[in-house]
């Protein structure tokens, strides 16, 4: 009997069959915890709050993201890259066609953006922190340029046409009250390209089905399309889009490894502690069932 307490040191650990299995869904279904709703809400308001702090020095900068506007298209035809003028005349002959792109660039860009963002909270939270995350990082390197260097869309310079105010779109905000309320001067980069191209790597996360991949890829294309003949970005807007989701990713994976780097230091740091607070007993010999009895 007075070998029993050395028992208490001995744990036997089955790492195969059910136990295994239930451990594995017991750690998975802890991360799939999903975040508070008013979290959520708190981050979409600091944006908009950012972003609505941008737009307000938009009318002093004008002179210099028509200039900067300028220099992009220069840079474009140098290097024979400057699609939009052709596009923007081409759509502008079109009036159906023109309403249906000015429509699905005025309104799919948030729709089909928060729509999946909150799908992704409601049914995938194992992977909607790093996904949300880096559509955070997007929007905060998307306004960071705009605050550093405005550019002006090519609508507002000569030659081109406004598609989305000719045609009366739906939810349009580049005439009336609601222009006011927009930053106009943010074509560089193109969030909506960076946008689009988030929920094509989300939509490849989620699903594996052909269908799903498919319209995942076409979504941006389309996007791109939408922006550049409706004259509201350059071509090189959108590459700068694609640019920014590829830098987010980039930040989010790096800020991961960091942090699990961390987090396996202090692991290792608190097992080396217990280790050296672990009490030292009499017993040093092994224990029978039958010294036991």
């Amino acid at each position: 009997m007075d070998n029993i307490d050395c028992l208490s040191t001995v744990v036997s650990i089955d790492t195969s069959g059910s136990a295994a299995i239930a451990g594995a869904a017991s750690v998975a279904q802890t991360r799939a915890i999903r975040s508070r709703w008013w979290v959520e809400v708190g981050v979409i308001v600091w944006l908009c709050w950012v972003y609505d702090a941008i737009t307000n020095f938009a009318p002093l900068r004008l002179h210099a993201a028509l200039s900067h506007a300028q220099d992009v298209l220069s840079l474009e035809r140098m290097l024979h890259l400057d699609p939009e003028l052709a596009l923007n005349r081409w759509l502008a002959g079109h009036h159906t066609l023109g309403l249906v792109l000015a429509d699905y660039y005025n309104n799919t860009h948030f729709i089909v953006t928060l729509g999946l963002l909150g799908w992704l909270w409601y049914r995938r939270a194992d992977i909607y922190r790093s996904l949300r995350n880096s559509l955070v990082a997007i929007n905060v390197l998307g306004f960071l340029v705009f605050w550093l260097y405005p550019v002006a869309p090519p609508r507002m310079l000569r030659g081109y046409r406004d598609v989305v105010a000719s045609t009366h779109a739906f939810g349009g905000w580049h005439t009336g009250a609601l222009a006011s309320a927009a930053n106009q001067l943010a074509a560089m980069p193109s969030l909506h390209m960076a946008w689009a191209a988030w929920c094509t790597l989300a939509l490849w996360r989620i699903s594996t089905r052909r269908w799903v991949r498919v319209v995942a890829v076409l979504y941006p294309c389309m996007t791109a399309l939408a922006v550049l003949a409706t004259g509201n970005h350059f071509l090189l807007d959108i590459l700068a889009g694609l640019l920014t989701l590829a830098i987010a990713v980039l930040i989010m994976r790096i800020a991961t490894a960091w942090r699990e780097e961390s987090s396996g230091q202090s692991g290792r740091a608190r097992l080396r502690f217990l280790k050296a607070a672990r009490p030292r007993t009499a017993c040093h010999k092994l224990v029978t069932k039958s010294e036991i009895e």
